[in-house]
């Protein structure tokens, strides 16, 4: 599962604001018509699911619900998930 707020470069208190703001900013940074690398389409895919799920009341409920079931039923699987999400792109970044 990827973390939509990661995704968005955004902490889970975020307002819808905020939300909005950081769409706007991830999907022209990572449209593939302004961007030519080559993970350019699949973060831009996951820029709008995340702004899907997290602009929709119900379905970022959903989402919360799910993000916290999770800590608690595999913590040590989840953390993985959130170090990788958080580390891999700024590896990736200061290797290019």
């Amino acid at each position: 599962m990827n973390d939509h707020y990661t995704a968005l470069g955004l902490g889970s208190d975020a307002t819808l604001a905020d939300i909005k703001k950081a769409f706007r900013q991830k999907a022209s940074q990572f449209h593939p018509d302004r961007n030519s690398a080559s993970d350019a389409a699949a973060r831009f895919r996951a820029v709008q699911e995340a702004y899907d799920v997290l602009s929709d009341d119900a379905k970022r409920q959903a989402y919360d619900d799910n993000r916290r079931r999770n800590l608690l039923d595999n913590p040590a699987e989840t953390a993985r998930e959130i170090w990788q999400a958080y580390f891999d792109p700024l590896r990736a970044a200061l290797t290019q």
